[in-house]
């Protein structure tokens, strides 16, 4: 097949260690991180993105004969464009115009002077288009669901309208030079904190303070938080006009020496529960504390008779309309930490005023009257009464945060004005219509502003809880995962205090996350379906789809929708011009929503080939695509790489016209990654990079599919190894190259002149992969060769003499010389390998007049395993020398028998961490230098 363009660097390979560790880093960054901007699920790190526009983008040095005409230096260039990834992927880095600019001028070199647009049509969370933007690409989104488009919008379109300009506010500006988007994030800073004096004028009178008891110090404290617990009538007949609680815990505080609880008190003669704190406690007690009111055998325990309270009651009370809540305890703000306060009856009542009702009524019937998923992958509260969404707040939440949205109206009246005043060009354009006058600008700093109301709704709601946890002591918000879960005990945060959750508080995230915006190009994003949209000219597609049947977006978002919608109407009305997201057009595979299983995968599969043969017929014959894709990893673990999920996708961009030629796995959600890579699982998400199949492609048999494998995957599979792609990556690693022949046909026949399936493809590069690790075998000594297949057999576990003895003699040796080796142990008609606790401390290779790479890798990994990437580390792989590259291959065959075979995981992880740390320890050994006889070893780095 011809190629009439210039092969890109991610065709080829990437620095994908560094850009893992980036990404996997990245997830505990908070502040000032544009995913704190707006909630969405799913995200792809900033760090991944960034890395593989990059790649996309850059000419590979292979494709440039001219400039790097032998192996060697081709090499040698990329080391030098792998630093300029690893720099670039640093979170530090993200706003350093040097490291930025040095990553700009190497895509205009490889592109002209004309840069590309970047287009992801599932842009969702606006992480691809964002670092596309920061990149200094033109930067085009699309999605279809409303919530996504506007955290597009204020990402990337927002910003550079209003570049480097200074704020409008009156009052004193923060500083006298101002860049990027500083001017905006400063305005948002200001005008959310005159919505809280103005709020706090409205309704601060329903948040009143609480006296605090003398073992406190007295006096009155701000609340940081109202504990509640859901309650329902008693099931039993005597009892039945009495509200019983349901409680999941009654555990306020764990820190050890400042536990506190919630004791409910039950007088069945007067019929009432009333609630007191208290401190300390034996572990009897706190295990109790812990548990609430949950039973052993039902869903709860009714307090006042002792009856099970089953999950069919709670649900049908609830539907009744006959769920309530009790006040449990006061969480307030003390000079010594949290202070836990029981309740009264001024915060019960302050909880329950007319004013609140009667506010909180009408939201409920006009804007937040939707009904809540009934149905949802992750779990839904609405089977137990929280059918609509303005029940998901109590009365009081609700006044807050309509005072709130009101603000946001008024506050943009107020900008617009102080705006003019500033002296800011008066032109009328709206900011739907491209303007930049006061107007618009007034709009664009009330879209942050209703971001800051959406992010209140989250750490607002009955759905909320409180943690208890000792580094923590603080209010949870609705999403902590991808559902809208049913809670028993909720938390009521105070959006006037200063703990987490208050309104300043989120206003002070998104000014952050504004603050940090890079926008280096024009940014564009519109409302639109995938299968239909258009691109435009030469477009590069890198995009994030959704997958399969994982998150359902359109439902879980429009619990911010509803806040959205009355917030930013009047600044995009076409945008919430609907009653809520679109579901049915949505492209996951949801069972519920198209009648079974089947039905959603044809739908998901038709939808997705659509979308896909889109990006394929528009997209540019000069770049290759990415395309990401996240695994299920319960699905994962059933049916491993061949897994459905994984198979219909790679499906559907292979009858969309597409060849896969790379696939480069990202392990995006670890939180350690020398324990999360080195078991059996695969990597959280894998970069499709894919190319326009040939219209000329030809038909091949499914035997000739097979000598294709077997002659081309090896020497790439060897390349994937000299770069150190860890044995965990592997399999997904060479799925690239073997997709790669796969889809480079039109189509691979069975022996019944039917087309093989994606699936059967995988299963049969998946077994050419093992072929291949199990082939390099042959090259080890025959003391190591002995020692793999007896490891395989028995482990580190003892086994017959008699069969190692035939075992040792197939390989013309005997178990003598493996003993010799002092790689086995051998008594009373028993062989064992030993482990690698029991090798000689003292051992040096170069006196080992017995040599093996069995010995070498297994003290190289004891000295990574006790010292990590160190100079004893690197010392040792030095003195290995030329072994080196065979002690490498023999890790890679361990972790496949201790993966696979063996399912040893803590055995996987040794051999993997090692290969993941390979690059470093090679540098490091490259820069010792032995001096002479006396060994002086100096470390160079």
């Amino acid at each position: 097949m011809t190629q009439p363009y210039k092969k890109k660097l991610i065709e080829v390979a990437i620095p994908l260690e560094a850009i893992n560790a980036a990404s996997a880093r990245e997830k505990s960054i908070r502040h000032g991180h544009p995913s704190t901007l707006h909630l969405w699920w799913a995200r792809r790190p900033l760090a991944a993105c960034r890395a593989v526009l990059f790649a996309q983008l850059v000419d590979d040095p292979s494709s440039l004969p001219d400039q790097f005409p032998t192996p060697e230096a081709q090499e040698a260039e990329r080391k030098r464009l792998f630093a300029i990834i690893e720099d670039l992927v640093k979170w530090e880095n993200s706003t350093n115009e040097e490291v930025l600019e040095r990553a700009r001028a190497e895509i205009r070199r490889s592109c002209g002077d004309e840069l590309p647009p970047v287009y992801d049509p599932f842009s969702g969370g606006g992480s691809i288009p964002l670092e596309a933007q920061r990149l200094g690409l033109p930067a085009y989104g699309s999605d279809l669901n409303p919530v996504a488009v506007m955290i597009g919008k204020a990402m990337i379109e927002i910003p550079p309208k209003f570049k480097d300009m200074p704020p409008i506010h009156p009052g004193i500006k923060e500083r006298s030079f101002y860049r990027n988007a500083e001017g905006l994030a400063e305005d948002l800073k200001y005008y959310g904190e005159w919505m809280r004096e103005k709020a706090w004028e409205r309704i601060g009178h329903l948040y009143p303070q609480v006296d605090l008891p003398k073992e406190y110090g007295g006096g009155k404290a701000t609340v940081i938080a109202w504990i509640w617990a859901r309650t329902v009538p008693s099931p039993d007949p005597a009892f039945a006009d009495v509200q019983v609680p349901i409680a999941s815990s009654f555990l306020l505080s764990s820190k050890a020496g400042r536990e506190a609880w919630v004791e409910p008190v039950v007088d069945r003669h007067a019929k009432t529960i009333s609630y007191r704190i208290r401190q300390g406690g034996t572990k009897t007690e706190l295990a109790a504390a812990k548990s609430g009111t949950k039973g052993s055998r039902a869903n709860f325990t009714c307090l006042m008779s002792g009856s099970a309270i089953t999950g069919d009651y709670v649900k049908e009370m609830g539907k009744a309309g006959r769920m309530g809540q009790t006040l449990m305890a006061i969480v307030a703000e003390g000079k010594g930490g949290r202070r836990y306060v029981a309740p009264n009856d001024e915060h019960i009542a302050t909880a329950f005023t007319h004013e609140a009702a009667a506010i909180a009524k009408e939201a409920r019937e006009t804007f937040l009257s939707g009904e809540t998923p009934a149905r949802l992958t992750g779990g839904t509260c609405h089977a137990y009464g929280l059918d609509q969404w303005g029940k998901l707040f109590t009365d009081r939440q609700l006044v807050a945060l309509n005072t709130f949205s009101d603000l946001v109206h008024e506050a943009r009246a107020q900008l617009e004005a102080d705006a003019l005043a500033a002296g800011m060009d008066p032109d009328e354009t709206p900011l739907r219509d491209t303007g930049k006058g006061a107007k618009a600008y007034a709009e664009a700093v009330s879209v942050y502003l209703a971001f800051a109301l959406n992010r209140s709704a989250d750490r607002g709601s009955s759905i909320c809880t409180w943690d208890s946890s000792p580094k923590m002591e603080a209010l949870r918000n609705t999403f902590g995962r991808q559902a809208i879960p049913m809670t028993w005990d909720f938390a009521e945060g105070n959006p006037f205090s200063k703990a987490s959750g208050n309104f300043l508080n989120n206003v002070d995230w998104v000014h952050k996350s504004v603050q940090l915006l890079v926008p280096a190009a024009a940014g564009f994003e519109v409302q639109h379906d995938a299968q239909t949209v258009q691109y435009p000219a030469n477009t590069v597609i890198s995009s994030d789809p959704p997958y399969y049947d994982n998150i359902g977006y359109a439902d879980l978002s429009d619990f911010f929708f509803c806040w959205m919608k009355p917030a930013i109407r009047p600044v995009f009305g076409d945008i919430f011009g609907v009653l809520a997201t679109p579901k049915s057009e949505e492209l996951v595979a949801t069972p519920y929503r198209h009648g079974g299983k089947e039905a959603a995968e044809t739908f998901f599969l038709d939808g997705m080939g659509k979308a896909i043969a889109n990006m394929a017929q528009q997209s540019s014959d000069q770049f290759p695509a990415s395309i990401y894709y996240a695994f299920k990893q319960s699905e994962v673990a059933q049916e491993g790489i061949s897994s459905t999920g994984w198979a219909t996708f790679l499906q559907a961009v292979v009858e969309a016209g597409y060849a896969v030629v790379g696939t480069w796995p990202m392990r995006t959600e670890m939180a350690n990654r020398m324990i999360a890579s080195g078991t059996n699982a695969l990597a959280n998400s894998v970069v499709l990079v894919c190319r326009k199949k040939d219209a000329s492609a030809e038909v091949i048999t499914r035997a000739e599919f097979i000598r294709a494998l077997k002659r081309e995957l090896p020497p790439t599979i060897a390349e994937l190894q000299a770069a150190n792609i860890a044995p965990a990556d592997m399999p997904q690693s060479a799925i690239g190259p073997g997709m790669g022949v796969f889809s480079r046909y039109k189509a691979v026949l069975e022996s019944d002149d039917s087309p093989m399936s994606v699936k059967t493809a995988l299963q049969l590069i998946n077994r050419e992969l093992d072929e291949y690790l199990g082939g390099i075998e042959g090259e080890f000594d025959s003391e190591t060769r002995f020692a793999i297949t007896w490891f395989q057999q028995n482990g580190n576990g003892k086994g017959d003499y008699g069969v190692a003895d035939n075992l040792a003699r197939a390989r013309g040796i005997s178990v003598e010389s493996v003993k010799h080796a002092g790689i086995v142990e051998s008594a009373a008609g028993k062989v064992r390998i030993l482990t690698r606790d029991e090798l000689a401390e003292d051992w040096e290779p170069e006196s080992d007049g017995h040599l093996t790479v069995w010995e070498c890798l297994q003290h190289l990994v004891k000295a990574h395993e006790r010292d990590g990437i160190s100079h004893d580390t690197a010392v040792l792989l030095k003195k290995i020398g030329s072994q080196a590259e065979a002690v490498k291959d023999l890790a890679y065959c361990l972790y496949d028998i201790s993966a696979n075979k063996r399912k040893d995981a803590k055995e996987a992880t040794a051999y993997n961490a090692l290969i993941a740390d390979w690059a470093e320890l090679t540098k490091a050994a490259a820069g010792i230098h032995d001096t002479s006889g006396d060994r002086q070893i100096r470390m160079g780095f």
